[in-house]
């Protein structure tokens, strides 16, 4: 079982990808991309991590995924968006960059979800629904996350998008 999981900030997206992750096998594999770069970073992981409790592996793999996309019967890839951000900023993609340059990124992550024994539930952000940034960098995260998600979608069995806390079931 492939789950893709998307919506805004706070609409209960990790919440109810962790409970999908929980239905599915005891034995689970949280697959972590964000990063503590401040100190309320590093509270914010502390908590989420408590939240989970001891029936969660946590593995940080804010850029090299794919490696770990097996490491138990469920693995738990929370979230998509940040580690687009840390691929942008490892790989020097910035504003100025071509058009299109992650998207063999995103077939190979594509390709390994599809390939992976293992259940996997991967968590989004929908960061399209709003303005238009204003400048070239946030124009193409905000690009580069809607063709992520995209990708995504095409290989997962279920896609849901979460709002005000309520999921909804889209594929």
């Amino acid at each position: 079982m492939k789950i893709l999981v998307t919506g805004g900030v706070r609409s209960g997206k990790s919440r109810f990808a962790q409970e999908r992750a929980e239905a599915l096998a005891s034995e689970r594999v949280y697959l972590a991309t964000g990063q503590a770069f401040d100190a309320e970073m590093a509270d914010r992981i502390r908590r989420h991590q408590a939240e989970r409790g001891p029936s969660w592996r946590t593995i940080e793999a804010p850029v090299d995924v794919e490696a770990h996309l097996s490491a138990g019967p469920v693995v738990l890839l929370d979230c998509l968006t940040l580690w687009l951000n840390n691929l942008m900023y490892t790989q020097g993609i910035e504003g100025g960059s071509e058009d299109g340059a992650l998207l063999p990124r995103f077939d190979q992550l594509a390709a390994a979800v599809a390939a992976s024994p293992s259940h996997v539930v991967l968590v989004t952000n929908e960061v399209g629904w709003g303005i238009v940034p204003m400048n070239p960098l946030a124009r193409r995260f905000r690009d580069n996350a809607g063709w992520l998600a995209q990708r995504m979608a095409t290989v997962c069995d279920e896609v849901h998008l979460c709002v005000a806390g309520l999921p909804l079931r889209v594929k």
